[in-house]
């Protein structure tokens, strides 16, 4: 589901838009693959494909799987292949945080074989988002995205789109595509480029 975005100028800055990396400047296949290997990146997954697209978080309980959308079996192939070419360019994986939802640490263990649920991946109950709430997601997702977080490896985040939209001002498609981001600090960051399920 994409945010309605009204009056985006009150909820990011002009300075703050003019820093996301246009898709004419993104980096190709190699070369992203090339900073990946050097770690210290944050790479944003949104979770493998479902058996439905429908805004679940008006009434999902994360800790029960049938109020929730589920992976569907393209899913779960999406997710073990996207692991398994990560091993063979051999990029280095510090760390896996995903949302609490199943679609997301489901596509997390299948690829990585470990994760951490951290509610602030999580949707807002609503499936039409206010200002106020896309600030808020903006205010949870930002520091994971900005901060340097020092880590030997990558930070690997498997969550939604909406969250990631309300920090990029970038709808993240199709379901398990990743966004390679470059932390800056103090808030700010490059998105490097992305590679869809079936780029790798």
């Amino acid at each position: 589901m994409k945010l309605m975005l009204i009056k985006l100028s009150i909820v990011l800055s002009l300075a703050q838009v003019a820093l996301f990396a246009v898709k004419d400047s993104y980096l190709n296949k190699e070369k992203l693959i090339k900073e990946m290997q050097s770690g210290g990146l944050v790479l944003y997954f949104r979770h493998a494909s479902t058996e439905k697209d429908y805004a679940d978080q008006v009434n999902a309980d994360v800790n029960d799987g049938s109020t929730q959308r589920v992976l569907s079996e393209k899913g779960w192939h999406e997710a073990v292949h996207i692991g398994r070419a990560m091993r063979f360019h051999e990029i280095p994986v510090s760390k896996v945080l995903s949302s609490e939802y199943f679609r997301a640490w489901q596509t997390a263990w299948l690829a990585f074989q470990k994760y951490e649920k951290n509610k602030d991946f999580n949707f807002l109950a609503s499936e039409e988002y206010s200002q106020e709430q896309v600030v808020l997601m903006k205010q949870r997702v930002t520091p994971y995205l900005s901060t340097e977080h020092g880590l030997s490896g990558n930070l690997v985040i498997v969550a939604h789109d909406d969250p990631f939209e309300a920090a990029t001002v970038i709808y993240p498609e199709p379901m398990g595509t990743c966004y390679v981001v470059k932390p800056s600090g103090k808030g700010q960051f490059t998105i490097l480029g992305f590679i869809t399920p079936e780029g790798w």
